[in-house]
């Protein structure tokens, strides 16, 4: 096994270090939906961290929500074992120019939320070393975690626990 961070294994890798369960919801989608089991729910075996989805008609459409949830649940709940020392290469093609370019509903971005979130426990918090070693500015980084309150959250809590101000 990889020692990556889980939200960056490929769909096969992952799926098969879950364990995953169907289930009949109600709902919208009309006869089909109460007779189907197309909510799917995908819980990662070593934390326990579970992606979920039911809101398609379709079994496998719900499995690439679920598996997209999970992979950003870990990436919020999870942290390395081992500290970054240096930004990855797709941090590289999504920083430009001291800029973050991506949508938080794009594939890459709980990969990279996981690579950022690291970075800020590697540093306690300081929120200005992982900029400088992400290449980036303080400002964009605090955006980029705002696009996902709970990692603004977690890095806010990280900086009370070292004595650091929280961020606004």
């Amino acid at each position: 096994m990889t020692s990556s961070h889980p939200a960056s294994w490929e769909p096969k890798q992952l799926l098969a270090a879950c364990d995953s369960k169907r289930q009949k919801r109600s709902g919208p989608g009309g006869q089909h939906r109460n007779k189907v089991e197309t909510a799917v729910i995908l819980t990662h075996r070593v934390s326990q961290i579970q992606g979920q989805a039911s809101e398609r008609r379709s079994q496998h459409e719900n499995q690439q929500v679920a598996l997209f949830r999970l992979r950003l649940n870990l990436a919020v709940g999870l942290r390395s074992d081992d500290p970054p020392t240096h930004s990855s290469e797709l941090w590289q093609q999504r920083c430009q120019a001291r800029r973050i370019s991506i949508s938080p509903t794009h594939q890459d971005f709980p990969v990279l939320l996981a690579e950022v979130l690291d970075f800020c426990q590697a540093t306690g918090g300081d929120i200005k070393k992982v900029a400088n070693q992400l290449e980036t500015t303080i400002s964009q980084l605090i955006r980029f975690l705002k696009l996902e309150p709970r990692a603004f959250q977690l890095l806010n809590q990280l900086r009370v626990d070292n004595q650091l101000h929280p961020l606004k």
